[in-house]
């Protein structure tokens, strides 16, 4: 009888450790995956960012053409104000297509994250299934009082 529930606690011992191993894998299979995501989604939006370059470069061509040429005709310094703002955009775009703008976006998030994380801290806390559970109990006790309330008016 001994040998028997020796070998059942050392197959419960061997269950509990592949479930634990098991677990870990697929904890790290998960975060690989989101990392993966993440990456996908900064390539997305970078490629969106070089788009919008191309498309806001031919504009402030085009546009800056059409205000020398009025600047000639007219001789008014007006005419070339819009200049300014617009090559302000274009240098912003441009450092965030293709300069270390989201370099300097990484550290200042990296600073944020190590010495401000109070500003992104969730209000009253991360949320845990005790947590999410007593906000659904909560909604379900609201629908039910609701249900009786509209039965009685």
């Amino acid at each position: 009888m001994g040998n028997i529930n020796k070998a059942m606690s050392d197959n419960l011992r061997k269950n509990q450790e592949f479930m634990l191993e098991t677990q870990r894998i697929q904890l790290e299979r998960q975060i690989h995956m989101q990392n993966e995501m993440r990456e996908k989604m900064m390539a997305m939006q970078i490629a969106r960012s070089r788009e919008l370059l191309y498309w806001f470069g031919a504009f402030y061509a085009l546009s800056s053409i059409g205000m020398i040429a009025g600047y000639r005709r007219t001789r008014k310094a007006g005419t070339l104000v819009p200049l300014l703002p617009l090559t302000f955009i274009l240098g912003y775009q441009a450092d965030l297509a293709y300069g270390s703008k989201l370099n300097r976006i990484k550290l200042e998030a990296e600073n944020i994250l190590s010495f401000e994380h109070d500003l992104v801290a969730m209000p009253h806390g991360i949320s845990t299934p005790s947590t999410i559970d007593e906000a659904r109990e909560r909604q379900e006790e609201s629908k039910r009082l609701n249900k009786k309330y509209r039965l009685y008016r």
